[in-house]
């Protein structure tokens, strides 16, 4: 583990480090290196067709590298910092690597909340690139422990900032005009809080649209067994169980996870990556998933959960 002093120093050496955000753990490294964003790729496996988020601290530092219109700035004022990223056009002196919007000419950008992100970027004076720190199409860390856990002995260096807040990843969304906002990944920031701030609800794209911003993979954040989804009776032999409420079949205590007994969506999302991590790793024969209401923060769920059970 290390601290933000040594953080720094990796980043601004073209290194990379796993740093904590109220989502989940981000692979960081400048956004404007090349090799830094290299070994981000390699690192995680992750397709080149892929592109990163960059992370900065201000809309000034986000002006530098996106042509951000008046309705980006104006959701920008109300939810950043904060778990959501606004899909920009890259700016064309940007200086950032073209791998970051993986060759496209738009960028994802995205103000943390996370005290020490924050910390890192205003210390290291960098905008950072930082995608999940994990294995790519694999389970989303929220821990410390599951970025070391995900990476093994090649784990990168990782800031330890405890568990993460929200539990999945940001929001992202994409403003063609003053008209139309595209919810490209669903996350805690829901349409209904979007529609209430600026009177225009989202729409939604579908998990077999084309790839324009990270988390669009159709088979992603997945466990190493099968997922089943709205199971509410018959479990397989060793089959877990991820509750959401009271449990709807019976199955063995130490194959039970429960995302909210009280049925509440907020802290569903939170544990959600919790729960599968746990569940994964006492190596059940499959994970079956408990019906999740598609509505408010359960498009986020059902969003992850989707495409852990979907196939390559």
């Amino acid at each position: 583990m290390i601290f933000i002093k040594k953080a720094v120093e990796i980043l601004r050496a073209g290194g990379i480090v796993a740093l904590p955000t109220e989502t989940v753990y981000g692979l960081a490294g400048n956004a404007r290196d090349p090799l830094a964003v290299q070994k981000i790729y390699e690192i995680k496996r992750r397709p080149a067709i892929n592109p990163l988020i960059v992370h900065v601290n201000s809309g000034e530092q986000a002006d530098e590298i996106a042509e951000r219109n008046a309705l980006a700035k104006h959701l920008s004022a109300i939810f950043q910092p904060g778990p959501l990223t606004i899909l920009h056009p890259l700016r064309a002196n940007s200086g950032v690597a073209p791998a970051v919007a993986a060759g496209g000419a738009k960028i994802a950008v995205r103000i943390p909340a996370h005290a020490i992100m924050r910390e890192v970027i205003e210390k290291s004076g960098l905008a950072l690139a930082a995608p999940s720190a994990n294995p790519s199409g694999k389970l989303s860390p929220v821990t410390a422990a599951h970025v070391l856990a995900g990476f093994g002995e090649n784990a990168p260096p990782v800031l330890d900032g405890g568990a993460c807040t929200q539990g999945v990843e940001s929001t992202i969304i994409d403003i063609s005009d003053r008209e139309e906002i595209t919810i490209l990944r669903p996350g805690t920031i829901t349409a209904e809080d979007i529609f209430n701030a600026v009177g225009i609800y989202p729409g939604f794209v579908g998990i077999d649209a084309p790839v324009s911003a990270p988390g669009q993979l159709r088979s992603h954040y997945a466990p190493s067994v099968p997922v089943r989804l709205n199971v509410t009776e018959n479990l397989q032999a060793d089959e877990a169980y991820l509750a959401f409420g009271a449990p709807q079949c019976a199955v063995a205590p130490d194959l039970l996870f429960q995302l909210s007994e009280k049925r509440d969506l907020t802290e569903a999302a939170r544990l959600l990556f919790q729960g599968l991590h746990a569940l994964d790793q006492k190596k059940p024969s499959g994970i079956a998933v408990a019906p999740i209401p598609q509505t408010g923060i359960g498009h986020a769920i059902n969003d992850r959960l989707t495409r852990a059970a979907a196939k390559d």
